[in-house]
Parts: C-alpha cells; structure tokens; sequence
C-alpha cells in the first residue's frame, strides 16, 4: 500500500471526498483527516487521525526498545567480561538486569515520544498550525486509478507528497474486526 497526502482549507470538501471514496469501494481504514481543529473533523463526520497515533508514542518506543536491546547486551558483556558471572551468584542477576534495562530505555523512549510529533507528520506541522488540513489514503495498487479519478473532481485538494502506508494486512484486519463490531447484537 502506498499512502497518498492532501492538504486543504476546507473540511466541507473533505466531507465529498471521503463519501466519494467509500463510495468507490475504500474503507474507512484507509482514509484520515489530520487536523489541530478536531472538533470541526468530528463536526463534518470525517475519518479523524487517533490522537495517540498523532504523536510519536509508536516509533520512539521502538527506537528506545532498540537502545534497551543494544544496553541490555552490553550489561551482559560487561559482567561476561568481568568475570562477575563466574560467581556465587552466575548469571541471574545480570539477566534480570538486563531485562530491567531494556524496559526501562523502551518505556523512555514512549515517554519522549509523547512530547513529539509523530515523525511522519513533522512535515505538515506549519501547514497544520496555519488551519490547513491534511487528508492522507492509505492505496491499495488496483486502487490507484480510483483514487486519481476521484482526485481530478476536486482541484482544490494541493497535492502533499505519498509515503510508507499501514500494512495492508493490518488495515484488512481491522475491516474485518469493524464489520465483526457491526454484526454483535
């Protein structure tokens, strides 16, 4: 899946975009609204970005996870090295140091993350502030003729650049969930 970026002033388009979109066979999944004005994308029933997900909880965890693997390794080595594990005491309790360390730096990291941005919308953050919105789809490769064509009726949407999509398995995934949400009593 390839994500495509929109950008405009007006959320009452939005609101034909989107319903053109599923219309044409699109799941809600797939299209978001990024906006600082949320209670205006809750007024016209758009398809709004998770307030978690508009910072970058999801990525600095996994940097901090990283640096938790790469510290947890060198406590090891370091007590390996030493000949601390040699010991009374062996391994155990540089194991559990080492567990320690790499949750700590991974809690840390979604700390951090809290106070950023989300890394793939740092680019939008001054359009953002000036009251624009940002549209972003989620494609599917027999998608992108649909998506041009629904694109071509509405001039006024500026072209914002595309990215690196949610996998198209996880998008499936929560198709499936929303339409098993729908089907309970």
């Amino acid at each position: 899946m390839i994500r495509h970026y929109y950008v405009t002033e007006d959320l009452d388009e939005l609101e034909q975009v989107e319903q053109e979109l599923e219309s044409q066979g699109f799941t809600e999944p797939q299209i978001h609204v990024l906006s600082e004005n949320d209670a205006e994308v809750e007024n016209h029933h758009l398809h709004e970005v998770e307030s978690v997900l508009k910072q970058d909880v999801v990525h600095s965890t996994e940097v901090g996870a990283v640096v938790g693997i790469l510290g947890a390794a060198c406590t090891l080595i370091v007590a390996y090295a030493m000949g601390w594990t040699d010991s009374a005491v062996g391994w155990m309790p540089f194991i559990f140091l080492a567990i320690i360390v790499l949750g700590f730096c991974t809690w840390e990291g979604g700390f951090i993350g809290i106070q950023k941005p989300n890394i793939n919308f740092e680019p939008f953050q001054e359009l953002l502030h000036k009251g624009k919105h940002v549209l972003f789809v989620d494609v599917d490769a027999d998608q992108e003729d649909t998506i041009a064509a629904v694109m071509r009726n509405h001039p006024d949407l500026q072209v914002a650049g595309i990215g690196e999509a949610t996998p198209h398995w996880v998008v499936r995934g929560q198709d499936k969930y929303r339409s098993f949400m729908k089907s309970m009593p």
